[in-house]
């Protein structure tokens, strides 16, 4: 059975830097029927799909985040991360990694349980 864990810090200031890191366990990262998603809750707000990254370490980018993000992988430790740039109090939201079925365009298959950052001073 696949899983995900997200993991990272809980407070992020203004300005800085948030880093996330999904660690997976029961299948592998590389794989290329499957790709690796980042994926946002605002408090009040709907889902927003942040990015991808395939099995062949390709990655893709909501067009509205693509400047502040970028999603790489550590294949020795199956785990994938996502940094994004230039926080605002707007990137306040429940962060989620979840597994894509068929490619990067498919049907999310296996969730996190999702993480809770605060951008904040």
């Amino acid at each position: 059975q696949v899983q995900l864990q997200e993991s990272g810090p809980g407070l992020v200031k203004p300005s800085q830097t948030l880093s996330l890191t999904c660690t997976v366990s029961g299948g592998s990262i590389t794989t290329t029927y499957y790709a690796w998603s980042w994926i946002r809750q605002p408090p009040g707000k709907g889902m927003e799909w942040m990015g991808v990254i395939a099995g062949d370490g390709s990655t893709y980018y909501s067009p509205s985040l693509k400047s502040r993000s970028s999603i790489s992988r550590d294949t020795s430790k199956n785990q994938f991360s996502l940094q994004l740039s230039s926080v605002t109090p707007e990137d306040t939201a429940v962060y989620y990694c979840a597994r894509v079925q068929g490619g990067y365009s498919g049907n999310f298959d296996h969730w996190g349980q999702g993480t809770q950052v605060t951008v904040s001073t």
